[in-house]
């Protein structure tokens, strides 16, 4: 299958550039190795069935055979092999050059056979799934980074996507199997595939305790029924408690954990500024998956149903475009947080990028809330501006961009300078 250029293409060269070797993080079957493939000028798979005995042999012996080849050289699955790390460090530190190695593989790592972090030698890039504008549904016609650039400018733009096409692209998600696959059953069958693998087998292996499946299917469930809320971890546990799994709070803190470290579920962390008191601010996490997909596999639903329960799609449309917005501003440094006060004023995201500036989003999936979304926005900057005019120190940034992105047709920008976007029309 041809390879679909992805967005961290650019990233992955110029981490090449700055530094020895770089390390690709994120989610299984997000597309990690075919991006490294696309760079690399020779590789090895360590989990080849054919070589990984003599392989892990070489590694035990002398592991620096194993890195002569071609540079940049992939090696895949590293993780197979964990003396390969402290080899690349070695010999990028004896070399003294960039863009050596990628190394590629799962969280699943023994720290003990490691002997040093990596840190000035081989830097980390995280992958997440495709977003629409890298499958080809978003048509681009927006640019996020255009937007901050210029926030004053004018947009003209129409989204090629109806909300049925959104829905499936959801349920679908953005994983690049997807592309090879010729029906929108085998498509959608992708992610359910890999709920399965993750419950069954990566919920243990990624640290090498042993999980509960039935346990793993049951909480991931929960969250799912808790996406893009701020459910605490009580009620996450008595959900699960109410399914007649008896489980613990720590038990569900340690299968939490191992979902971290395999990169399925990103939480929201809030942002607190000072313009109201501390206890009026919100600062638990919002809940959410990698990629939208999860959450609807996961609650065993289809596009069929959501089709009907435009509500419930609601909160997978804020997931879908939380993915998104993490893609496109991962050239920046993008940080995503969210503000929700006990007054009711909130912004579903916050955007920082790496120079200080950041956006104020509302995600609304038709326009009738769209006015409602943009007293949100426009309140909240007037706290900023409020806040800096009273002379507290330090003062607060005010935003640079009012974004309400949308499952509607046109992109423009409103006389209050909030701009509409549909999310069939973003990019980077």
């Amino acid at each position: 299958m041809e390879y679909r250029l992805r967005l961290q293409d650019d990233e992955l060269a110029f981490r090449l550039e700055c530094s020895g070797a770089v390390l690709i993080e994120g989610p299984k079957w997000c597309g990690k190795t075919s991006l490294a493939e696309h760079q690399a000028k020779s590789i090895i798979r360590m989990q080849d069935p054919d070589k990984r005995q003599g392989y892990i042999q070489t590694a035990a012996t002398k592991p620096s055979l194993l890195l002569d080849g071609d540079n940049p050289r992939l090696i895949d699955e590293w993780q197979e092999a964990p003396v390969l790390w402290d080899a690349v460090r070695v010999s990028v530190d004896a070399r003294g050059e960039t863009g050596l190695y990628i190394l590629t593989g799962s969280n699943s790592v023994d720290k003990s056979q490691i002997n040093h972090s990596g840190t000035g030698r081989i830097a980390r890039m995280r992958l997440e799934t495709m977003s629409l504008f890298e499958t080809g549904e978003s048509n681009g016609t927006v640019s996020l980074s255009a937007l901050f650039k210029n926030p004053n400018m004018e947009i003209e733009a129409k989204s090629d996507l109806e909300i049925e096409q959104i829905i499936f692209a959801a349920c679908r998600g953005g994983w690049p199997g997807f592309l090879s696959r010729k029906s929108d059953r085998a498509k959608l069958q992708i992610v359910r595939d890999y709920i399965d693998i993750v419950c069954e087998t990566d919920i243990s292996t990624v640290d090498g305790i042993k999980r509960n499946p039935s346990w793993a299917r049951q909480i991931l469930r929960s969250y799912a029924r808790n996406i893009s809320t701020l459910a605490k971890e009580s009620n996450i546990l008595k959900d699960v408690v109410s399914a007649s799994e008896s489980i613990s709070h720590d038990t569900l803190a340690s299968y939490l954990q191992a979902f971290e470290k395999l990169f399925l579920i990103q939480d929201i962390e809030a942002w607190c500024p000072s313009i109201r008191s501390a206890t009026a601010i919100r600062s638990g996490k919002k809940r959410g998956f990698c990629d939208p997909s999860v959450a609807v596999a996961a609650s065993g639903l289809n596009p069929e149903y959501y089709m009907t329960d435009l509500q419930s799609f609601d909160f997978i449309f804020e997931s879908l475009c939380m993915r998104d917005l993490r893609a496109y501003s991962a050239r920046d440094d993008g940080k995503i947080s969210y503000y929700h006060d006990r007054y009711n004023l909130e912004a579903d995201c916050v955007l920082h990028l790496r120079d200080g500036k950041y956006a104020l989003i509302e995600f609304k999936l038709g326009s009738s809330e769209i006015e409602e979304a943009s007293r949100h926005l426009l309140e909240i900057k007037r706290l900023v501006s409020e806040y800096n005019k009273k002379g507290n120190s330090p003062s607060l940034r005010e935003p640079d961009l009012l974004l309400i992105i949308t499952g509607t047709e046109y992109a423009y920008r409103r006389k209050d300078g909030i701009f509409i976007i549909p999310i069939g029309c973003l990019r980077d």
